[in-house]
């Protein structure tokens, strides 16, 4: 960065680059055009006509890099690319959330053909901890950062090195100014205190007056940066599984299950699932809107669970001796929390699995007996009275047939199919029966006995999405900041009224960085019983 200076004629050195001096306020470059206006034109003041790096400096890659990043439009592509970028990726699950076990190769290609397959081969399954979304991510922080202190620096320099003594040229060309020729002493004390009046700080220096207030407004677009940067930070956290996890699991009714990612400390036991639908006969409130659907209306998805805690070292397919931890409910919205972990209901399967299936054995005269399936068990055999013994040949939970013949495809009692033998104490002859569909088939047209379903009892499978984020005190401590830089800008105004003493005459000039119709009504209050000439806008006046 080069160390060039200009000095202005008030003797105050100003950076290279810069429009106007930071004291004074003079325009620099010879007073003739100041980017590209006539040197009678309004003065831009966006930036107090500092000299920002970005638009002075552009020798070495690094000035044109520093450059590049300090553009707006430059941040908005990368915010509409990363936009763009993450509504793809919610076109079908990401791979964490399939719920399936099929490798993702083919589960994205068998689920959603070839556009899934397009979607997995483009690496948009696993998208949001891609290396390449990170890095967007990043540069937009980055472009944040740079635009920022581009900006920050130069004005605050500015705002700091201001005097009360300006350039007659700097008062004349503000976009509001009155020039007056009878002006007194006493009309200069009530202005001061029409200013003091109005929160207004006054500065006096040889006959020169600025009153100036809310300077921080100023800052605000700079605290939203600040807030944004926070909130940035806080997503390329939510990446690492040292701030952020989340993970899914199902948990059928009467089953305890590891919850995955936690080292096999913490197991979830779902004691019971609940699924009700409102009624209109009950829900005098929502009568006609039920009255008007055909479907039932879901009211409430709910899984009473209880969380223990391992108390040694787990041996892999066995449960370990645990402690419990807590029990609740997990409802829509409404997780169960433990030691830093969340558990959502995201899911269920309504009864979906057949738990147990109660059979009766008959012959032509009476009941030989009575059993009862147990899916979780599959059990090889029952006994009934008078010894009596039923063999299960083969067992299906998730029935499919193939060329092979029957096979299951899945080890969850979804469709099962159980193949039974009996001995018929009569006839000393195995008979065969199958299980299929809630029906009992023969197996032969020979059979004698009767093998009939007597109960089904089916269960459901809850969905829980367990969450552990450490980011959220980060992304609302950034929020906050945020909110708090939308409120310093917006309802605030800086505002600066500078009096320049000539031989003859006072001339007015009045700046504010917004809200110029506001500032004209208080030019109103400031200036009642005064003498002052009315104010002209020499930017309407054009």
């Amino acid at each position: 960065m080069s160390n060039k200076t200009v000095k202005c004629e008030c003797g105050h050195v100003n950076h290279e680059g810069t429009v106007l001096c930071e004291a004074c306020g003079k325009p620099i470059s010879g007073n003739q055009h100041i980017d590209g206006n006539d040197q009678n034109d309004v003065l831009e003041m966006r930036y107090e006509g500092s000299a920002r790096r970005s638009k002075t400096y552009k020798r070495t890659i690094v000035d044109k890099t520093w450059g590049f990043f300090s553009s707006v439009k430059v941040g908005v592509w990368l915010i509409v690319i990363t936009l763009i970028a993450s509504s793809l990726g919610t076109i079908y699950p990401q791979e964490q959330f399939k719920n399936s076990p099929l490798p993702s190769s083919q589960f994205y290609e068998e689920e959603y053909g070839l556009t899934g397959k397009i979607f997995y081969q483009l690496g948009f399954h696993n998208m949001y901890d891609s290396w390449w979304y990170i890095v967007l991510v990043a540069l937009i922080g980055i472009s944040i950062i740079i635009a920022s202190i581009d900006r920050f620096v130069p004005l605050r320099r500015a705002l700091k090195n201001q005097s009360v003594k300006r350039n007659e040229i700097f008062v004349k060309r503000q976009r509001l100014v009155s020039e007056n020729n009878t002006l007194n002493d006493e009309d200069l004390t009530s202005l001061k205190e029409n200013l003091k009046k109005k929160r207004y700080k006054v500065s006096e220096e040889d006959g020169h007056i600025m009153a100036e207030k809310n300077r921080f407004s100023r800052w605000g677009p700079y605290v939203n940066h600040i807030g944004l940067i926070i909130i940035l930070l806080a997503a390329i956290f939510r990446m690492f599984d040292l701030m952020h996890t989340e993970e899914y699991v199902w948990v059928r009714e009467g089953e305890t299950r590891v919850l995955p990612n936690t080292n096999q400390e913490y197991y979830i036991e779902n004691t019971e699932f609940i699924y009700e639908e409102y009624d209109s006969n009950e829900e005098e409130q929502f009568r006609v809107a039920l009255e008007n659907v055909e479907n039932p209306v879901p009211k409430n998805f709910q899984t009473n669970a209880i969380i223990y805690r391992s108390t040694e070292d787990t041996i892999t397919g066995q449960l370990p001796d645990m402690e419990e931890v807590t029990r609740g409910q997990i409802r829509l919205n409404q997780p169960l929390t433990f030691d830093g972990f969340a558990l959502y209901q995201a899911g269920t399967q309504l009864e979906s699995e057949y738990r147990t299936i109660g059979f009766d054995l008959e012959n032509d005269e009476e009941t030989l007996g009575s059993f009862e399936f147990d899916t979780d068990e599959a059990p090889y055999s029952f006994e009934l009275e008078d010894g009596l013994e039923v063999e299960v040949d083969n067992y299906f939970p998730e029935l499919e047939f193939t060329d092979n013949g029957p096979s299951s495809f899945s080890k969850f009692p979804r469709n099962p199919g159980i193949i039974f033998s009996i001995e018929n104490p009569e006839t000393t002859n195995v008979e065969r029966f199958f299980y299929l569909q809630e029906d009992v088939i023969s197996l032969s047209d020979d059979n004698e006995l009767n093998l009939s379903v007597s109960d089904i009892d089916r269960r459901s499978a809850s969905g829980i999405s367990i969450t552990r984020d450490y980011t959220l005190p980060i992304f609302g401590l950034g929020a906050a900041i945020f909110m708090i830089g939308v409120v310093q800008g917006l309802y605030w105004y800086h505002r600066r009224i500078w009096i320049h003493p000539t031989e003859s005459s006072y001339h007015i000039g009045v700046h504010t960085n917004k809200n110029w119709f506001g500032m004209k009504k208080e030019l109103e209050e400031i200036t009642k019983d005064t003498n002052v000439q009315s104010f002209h806008d020499q930017q309407e006046l054009k």
